[in-house]
């Protein structure tokens, strides 16, 4: 059995521990050497021992290349300096005029990026819950599907395997932001998609220091026009960055299990609540595409958001209450976060087709003990 098909057979938390990740062949050392150096000395001209110039190449980066794209069931994997650099690097694959299906609960950096930067391509943002009424409406300029699932921050959940179908009779390549569910919980290659997209920073670095991103595909074709875009523009992530996601990427199935639990301690807290409107989280049997999650999914992720009956005013005393909780934007990390989407993370999509309700809170459900985040969660809603 080669290399590869032995790491294909090991169970996820072997490969998040070992792909990659071989003792050190001069030390015998267990966890890869951050390679800090630029340029590498060639034995004769083109005459390299795999690595010539570190924004072309580095043992550290290929490491945790090697690493997350054997976590997502992939043949090759891109490092970018962060998730916007990878999503960038991606939307260049596709020409002008070329249309994106983007669907109308995104992150909001992925429309400013889309709608402001990527000018040259088309976009329509579309509900893509019902796949029958998504073809009904297909535009035939449609190049790529853009989706989240959950998304952010209203963690809808879409049919990946029945939208790939449709956008691979139609021509189109689907890209799919697994940030929010992970390699752990959700393969989305094995569904259907043809890229998948990371914001490192968050569940795959898992702890706060680092910010990054990544691609995995299994298509040589892909693989080669993102590699060669990668070197050229060159948004590539620093040595120690990628020693940094690696390391965290290594307890990202012990850390996943954790955060699915205290989210759904949460969950029961904000059900029935009598200051709360709605609750959003894709176990809950009334949720927005609860039944792709079911599908799809192996547990339901540590994200929770929710609306408060007393408006925006009500969500911005909520959010200043907390004390475990701290107010602040990202998510995925050991720490719990809380934060008012209209006005943090989702503010460049006020106006637009992906606006998120004033009244919303998003909750990135951490490690700590389940008892005292419920506690916290409790006292604040006292100031809805």
């Amino acid at each position: 059995m080669g290399e590869i098909e032995a790491q294909e057979a090991w169970g996820f938390d072997t490969r998040a521990i070992h792909a990659g990740q071989e003792p050190d062949a001069t030390t015998g050392a267990v966890v890869p050497p951050i390679s800090l150096s630029t340029t590498f000395a060639q034995e004769g001209v083109g005459n390299t021992k795999g690595f010539e110039y570190s924004r072309s190449g580095n043992p550290t980066r290929n490491a945790y290349e090697t690493q997350i794209a054997a976590l997502e069931g992939a043949t090759h994997g891109l490092a970018f300096a962060s998730g916007l650099a990878a999503e960038d690097n991606i939307l260049r694959l596709f020409q002008a005029g070329d249309r994106v299906l983007l669907g109308n609960d995104a992150y909001g950096g992925t429309y400013r990026l889309i709608s402001k930067v990527h000018t040259h391509l088309a976009w329509t943002a579309v509900d893509l819950l019902d796949v029958d009424v998504v073809a009904s409406n297909w535009p035939d300029d449609t190049k790529v599907v853009w989706l989240e699932s959950p998304t952010n921050p209203l963690l809808r959940c879409f049919d990946i395997e029945a939208i790939s179908a449709l956008a691979h009779e139609r021509g189109a390549v689907v890209v799919v932001d697994n940030t929010f569910a992970t390699p752990y919980l959700q393969q989305p290659l094995a569904l259907g998609a043809d890229i998948v997209v990371h914001s490192a920073t968050k569940y795959l670095g898992g702890h706060s220091d680092v910010v990054g991103g990544f691609v995995a595909v299994n298509d040589p074709e892909i693989s080669l026009q993102l590699r060669f875009t990668q070197n050229a523009a060159g948004a590539v992530p620093a040595p120690f960055d990628c020693y940094l996601a690696l390391r965290g990427a290594k307890t990202q199935a012990v850390r996943m299990d954790r955060h699915c639990t205290n989210a759904r301690a949460i969950v029961d807290v904000l059900v029935g609540h009598k200051a709360v409107e709605r609750v959003f989280y894709p176990q809950l049997p009334d949720h927005p595409g609860h039944s792709a999650a079911a599908k799809q999914m192996s547990d339901f992720g540590g994200m929770v958001s929710f609306t408060l009956r007393g408006g925006r005013a009500a969500a911005l005393r909520v959010a200043a209450a907390t004390e475990l909780f701290t107010l602040g934007e990202s998510l995925g990390a050991v720490e719990s976060l809380i934060e008012h989407p209209a006005h943090m993370t989702h503010a460049s999509a006020a106006g637009s087709p992906l606006e998120v309700p004033d009244n919303l809170l998003r909750l990135s459900v951490g490690i700590e003990t389940a008892s005292d985040l419920v506690a916290d969660l409790a006292q604040a809603l006292e100031h809805a």
